[in-house]
């Protein structure tokens, strides 16, 4: 009696993982892209910048002080891949990505003033953006947090 108790309870929960595993594996239209060795490697790139001071204009090519658009101009530069200089101009580079579908080394940008594309970062995977931050230099932040969601407004794929 008890063997078959037991059955009976491993039934149920094969039951349930069958069913939760074909709705994830097929309730879901989103395509996941895994990051490449090329986008890794310009996420750790950038990463070689922390701290580095913000400066609004900051000329292209410059490493002493980045905008945020110098600054993925410069590091996207780094792997053969000529960005235009403003976050507004590299928002039409490359291929749209849904918000779902981000990968490491997308750009992302934001409306953080006025009505027209302001800041540009790269999405460096678990919802971390690196990019150069006017308060503190070139650092990761939650793009989750409410302040990135809300002024969210695209993403590109360059590589």
């Amino acid at each position: 009696m008890r063997k078959n108790k037991f059955l009976k309870h491993v039934a149920k929960l094969s039951l349930c993982a069958a069913i939760g595993f074909s709705a994830f594996a097929f309730g879901s239209n989103t395509q996941v892209h895994a990051a490449t060795p090329e986008s890794l490697k310009l996420v750790s790139t950038g990463q070689n910048y922390l701290g580095t001071p913000y400066s609004y204009g900051a000329p292209a090519g410059v490493t002493y002080a980045f905008d945020c658009s110098s600054f993925t101009q410069f590091i996207f530069g780094m792997f053969d891949v000529s960005l235009p200089r403003t976050a507004k101009s590299q928002s039409y580079y490359g291929t749209k990505v849904p918000k779902g579908e981000l990968s490491t080394g997308d750009l992302v940008f934001f409306r953080t003033s006025g009505s027209t594309i302001s800041h540009v970062a790269i999405y460096a995977g678990n919802d971390k953006i690196l990019h150069s931050s006017s308060s503190k230099g070139v650092t990761f932040s939650d793009l989750d947090s409410s302040y990135w969601t809300k002024t969210y407004v695209t993403a590109r794929r360059v590589l």
